[in-house]
């Protein structure tokens, strides 16, 4: 689950009004999508949603609509309604653009004034704590959670409305390409000690290394990715070189 978005609100539909109705099935939905419940690549059943929700098909239409345009789920003529599944391409520049949002939260975190830094600086440190735990029990969705929660709080450190925005929707977007390798190491120390660097990089005011060791630590995340997305080579065969 992504750190910023709330639980499923389906058990809130009864008391609310007709016109926040498309919201909060908006916001059950996805949360269905982002916790794995609804799987890239599968359908979604207007009629099963509304009956689940006790709703019209109305407020759910408007609901995937919203969702179509933030590009988690697509409409094909004819077939309905999916779960969007990323092609590499957009998975390429959707880790580009999030090396460039993630240096550019990094360097505002380490330029902060100096009470406010060491707070995040500890913040950060507390969840690097967590992320070494879940690492040590192998426990790859805390892991992740956790990894989440730490840049989100880097993100949200810099004040900037329109970059945690940005930053959300690219994420979202990405969460989607992981949903099926969450079970998979996709190389916990090595990020763990990245997160080190960024913590220390913050500590001591240093915002262009931050900037630098943000920037590489997302190129490196998308690198694991890659990796943990090829085909691996049967025994005895030569393993393909890029």
């Amino acid at each position: 689950m992504l750190p910023w978005f709330t639980e499923s609100s389906a058990d809130r539909l009864i008391d609310v009004r007709d016109t926040s109705l498309s919201k909060l099935v908006r916001d059950d939905m996805l949360s269905l999508i982002l916790k794995g419940e609804l799987v890239p690549g599968q359908r979604i059943n207007e009629p099963d949603v509304a009956s689940r929700l006790q709703v019209s098909r109305v407020p759910v239409r408007e609901a995937l609509r919203e969702l179509e345009s933030s590009g988690l789920v697509v409409s094909r003529k004819h077939s309905g309604v999916f779960v969007r599944q990323l092609q590499a391409a957009e998975i390429r520049e959707l880790y580009q653009m999030r090396g460039l949002l993630d240096g550019f939260a990094g360097r505002c975190a380490a330029g902060l004034p100096d009470a406010p830094r060491q707070v995040l600086a500890a913040l950060l440190n507390h969840s690097v704590s967590n992320m070494l735990d879940a690492a040590g029990q192998h426990d790859v969705q805390r892991y992740y959670g956790e990894n989440l929660r730490f840049h989100w709080a880097v993100v949200e450190s810099a004040g900037n409305g329109q970059l945690m925005d940005t930053y959300r929707g690219i994420v979202q977007k990405l969460h989607l390409s992981r949903l099926k390798n969450l079970s998979q190491d996709l190389g916990m120390q090595a990020s763990l000690d990245e997160h080190v660097q960024i913590v220390k990089a913050i500590h001591q005011a240093d915002a262009v290394r931050c900037e630098a060791l943000m920037a590489h630590h997302v190129g490196g995340a998308y690198e694991r990715l890659l990796d943990a997305l090829l085909p691996k080579p049967l025994a005895g065969q030569p393993a393909v070189s890029a």
